[in-house]
């Protein structure tokens, strides 16, 4: 690997880190860079600014299961499994906390969040069950994961924050199954 290949890959990882840690508006090139070991001029030569910088920290793919192949009843389920190996073991962990941090004050970052249900959430769930309700369940399942999502990995509410994985599943699925089927 080129030496120009590893310092792009350490500013961002270092820009996931502090965006996930901080928030856009509380992060700075100069910091980003500091982290990397890198000079600020790096940060805007690889990535243009912070904006896009932002934007290339935050990409990642939910790969949501269809859940209309599933045997009847384990959907919900499924999707709530599926949520925590994306929070707890998968590369999109750090990607998914900085929009969740960011979208409340940045409005760039609320717009990926927007996109990321349009184009990801809201096709898998309009598979299952009636497409003209459809917005309407994939917006009441993000409230669940989000709002869960918000509290485990960001407030760290006790509870919560220390609560097995399973425990969580079974008692969010049921919730998720029934948004799923109205």
């Amino acid at each position: 690997m080129k030496k120009s290949d590893r310092t792009r890959a350490s500013i961002l990882e270092a820009a996931r880190t502090l965006f996930a840690e901080r928030g856009y508006e509380s992060t700075t090139v100069r910091e980003i860079a500091s982290a990397a070991g890198a000079d600020p001029a790096l940060v805007i030569r690889y990535f243009g600014n912070k904006e896009e910088l932002f934007v290339r920290a935050t990409e990642f793919e939910l790969r949501l299961p269809d859940v209309s192949a599933m045997k009847a009843g384990n959907e919900g389920e499924m999707l709530v499994r599926h949520f925590f190996e994306i929070w707890e073991k998968g590369p999109s962990a750090t990607s998914m906390a900085i929009l969740m941090r960011s979208a409340v004050t940045h409005e760039a970052a609320a717009d990926k969040m927007r996109e990321l249900f349009k184009q990801q959430v809201l096709p898998a769930v309009a598979r299952n069950g009636p497409h003209a309700t459809a917005p309407m369940r994939a917006g009441l399942i993000a409230t669940q994961l989000l709002g869960l999502a918000l509290c485990r990995y960001v407030l760290k509410i006790p509870g919560i924050a220390t609560a097995a994985p399973e425990k969580l599943v079974t008692a969010v699925a049921p919730t998720i199954q029934a948004y799923l089927s109205r």
